[in-house]
């Protein structure tokens, strides 16, 4: 209840939109029930044959006499020296001061309505039948409009709501840890955003649209229903509250089997991601197969979750209409007695003040399907509530994940880097793995430092360290002397350039990829960083529209030596104190590798560079190396003396050597 409750949050704004179609549908609801009610004179003009003005004086006549009736007979039983030693002749003094009291109220009634009717009714029976059915139509067409102008403001909240929401949860992802989208997946997070969101607007349609109107239609019906003869109807519905506590066990069940569904698509989802991503490598090793298998084992795991909540959907409608008919017997029995008999009681239970009529019987059972319309409806409508419901818990679950990234509430001014970048004795573990153990190192400003080591020792966790990707779980990391975890992350990343191995280029033009960087700088500003990083000749002469190219989901219509130059130029623009380059030269070819190293011999120069690399060609652009080896740092030094002392550094420079052999 309270994630859909929190469900609702994002369409307050548009509260008079859903006060606007709540208007509408409680006019549609009137309507329908006014409709309905067109019964009763379309009965007594149509069967009887004659006017509303003679069917109302027949009724003022009969009112009469029936006060004549009981007056007597009230009047006869007071004088009768019996009535206070013989109940039954107080039980019949009380039935008849109640019949004569309804006798009385009936002839006012009848009386107040005989001049409306005289005044602006016709006063032929077929003119009053065709007036009859005007009304019906123009009845009609009015709930079809308003039913119109409800259905489109309905659109209106559900599809804002649904998009505050997704902007709100995607503001939530884009500040969660790294290491979630690690644990989750692509997959499963999309799933969120398509699937369940898709879910929770289908939701908002029915809660805004159908669950709302159809309910008013239902109370319209009920009320005119209860007007006739309440009894009749609290008699009618006596299995109401057992098909709602049925409904309800229901509800709980649908809600976890869509909850599991859902749980079912995001896996599918996190294959499908995975085995296209990696299309080069599922042909490459003619796996085509076994992924179809593991998709195929997916999709079935999907299906029979899906199965199961359609079988319960099964049983909504079904139970609903048993509820329904069973209703609608009860009605039809009693009534008929009712009427058959001239009766006003039932196995000694009073069910009217005056017998009913057969029309008043027949808009009685008119009422009551129309009650079974919407009812059935939403029945219908009950299993999208149930998964929008089990949506929402998936959604609020990720936006309520905590952020343990974040930046202070009152974080310490950082200036431009100047001095130096110190860990202090950290330590870092993913779960029970530990990756870096009490590390210490410092880096002076202006330095290029290379980070080697065997793969697993730790060199992309510890340059992920200092833009606060993660924070170390002991020890610190202290830029100028100040901990980073005291100052603001937007400020800290403003000073740091990123080049990783694989490019992570956006399906936009080149111009826009490398303006990523500082999206106010100007073109030409653009043009200087793209020809500092020996980008801007392919750009002008190999590409097609030059800077205004596309280049495709992740860059892929450009080479891996392109990718990496306009990679490079980003990092250039937005002019970094701090630049990390990781394994930026490892997938290019020789050529692409010449002109990254000439572009970042000059501009290394003012700036703190760490490198992750294996290539040798890379570490001439080091003036010093770090190694380190199952998270420990092993030694630090140039290429020389680390070849004369580190025997791990020795072996990494071996393997690179066999290599390139």
């Amino acid at each position: 209840m309270k994630n859909f409750l929190r469900m609702l949050q994002p369409a307050l704004p548009y509260r008079y939109s859903v006060a606007a179609a709540a208007g509408c549908a409680l006019l549609v609801g009137l309507l329908w029930g006014a409709n309905i009610a067109t019964v009763k004179p379309f009965v007594e003009v149509a069967f009887g044959g004659r006017s509303l003005q003679a069917w109302v004086d027949e009724q003022i006549e009969q009112a009469r006499r029936g006060v004549k009736q009981f007056q007597a007979q009230v009047e006869r039983l007071e004088q009768n020296p019996q009535l206070g030693k013989k109940p039954a002749l107080q039980n019949r003094l009380s039935l008849a001061r109640s019949r004569l009291q309804a006798e009385r109220d009936a002839l006012a009634w009848y009386q107040q309505l005989r001049p409306w009717i005289y005044e602006y009714l016709p006063h032929d029976a077929f003119l009053t039948l065709v007036l009859i059915c005007v009304a019906l139509l123009v009845g009609t067409l009015l709930k079809g409009v308003f039913l119109a102008v409800q259905e489109v403001l309905v659109a209106r909240v559900a599809l804002r709501a649904a998009i505050d929401l997704r902007q709100r949860l995607f503001r939530k992802v884009l500040q969660l840890d790294l290491g979630l989208f690690s644990n989750e997946g692509c997959g499963e997070l999309m799933s969120r955003f398509t699937f369940d969101m898709e879910a929770i607007t289908r939701g908002y349609h029915v809660l805004f649209g159908k669950a709302i109107r159809e309910p008013l239609k239902m109370t319209a019906c009920l009320v005119g229903a209860a007007l006739i003869c309440w009894r009749l109807l609290v008699l009618s519905l006596l299995l109401a509250p057992v098909a709602v506590l049925l409904l309800g066990r229901l509800g709980k069940l649908l809600r976890r089997a869509n909850r599991r569904a859902m749980e079912r698509m995001s896996a599918l989802y996190g294959l499908l991601e995975e085995a296209l991503q990696s299309i080069k490598i599922v042909k490459a090793f003619t796996m085509e197969e076994h992924e179809q298998r593991r998709f195929e084992q997916s999709n079935q795991d999907y299906y029979h979750r899906a199965l199961k909540i359609a079988r319960y959907e099964a049983l909504t409608r079904p139970l609903m209409e048993t509820a329904g008919i069973g209703t609608i017997v009860v009605a039809l029995l009693a009534g008929a007695y009712l009427v058959l008999n001239q009766e006003t009681h039932l196995l000694g239970i009073p069910i009217t003040d005056r017998p009913l009529e057969l029309s008043s019987l027949l808009l009685f059972y008119g009422l009551l399907t129309g009650v079974s319309d919407p009812a059935r409806k939403l029945s219908d409508l009950f299993s999208r509530i149930q998964r929008a419901v089990a949506a929402s818990e998936r959604v609020f679950a990720l936006m309520d994940h905590p952020v343990s990234i974040r930046s202070p509430q009152k974080p310490r001014p950082l200036p431009r880097h100047r001095r130096s970048l110190r860990f202090e004795q950290v330590e870092f573990s993913y779960g029970q793995r530990i990756v870096l153990e009490r590390l210490s190192l410092e880096i002076p400003f202006g330095q290029t430092v290379a980070i080697v080591g065997p793969n697993g020792a730790g060199k992309s966790t510890l340059v992920n360290l200092v833009p606060r990707f993660y924070d170390p779980d002991r020890g610190r990391v202290l830029l100028d002397g100040v901990d980073l975890r005291e100052v603001s992350l937007r400020e800290l990343r403003a000073q740091i350039g990123l080049v990783t191995q694989e490019p992570l280029l956006l399906d936009d033009t080149v111009l826009n990829n490398i303006r990523y960087g500082r999206l106010e700088a100007t073109r030409e500003e653009v043009i200087q960083a793209a020809q500092k990083a020996h980008a801007h000749q392919f750009i002008t002469t190999v590409l097609e529209h030059g800077y205004e190219t596309r280049v495709g989901p992740r860059g892929r219509r450009l080479s891996g030596g392109q990718q990496q130059r306009i990679a490079l130029a980003r990092a250039i623009l937005r002019d970094p104190a701090i630049l990390i380059l990781d394994e930026a030269t490892s997938q290019v070819d020789l050529e692409s590798e010449r002109l990254i190293h000439q572009a970042l011999e000059q501009f290394v120069r003012g700036r703190t560079t760490l490198m992750i690399t294996h290539r040798m060609s890379t570490l001439q652009l080091a003036d010093w190396i770090v190694v380190l080896d199952h998270g420990r740092l092993v030694a630090t030094g140039t290429h020389e003396e680390l070849l004369g002392r580190c025997a791990v550094y020795r072996r990494l420079y071996d393997a690179q050597l066999r290599r390139s052999a």
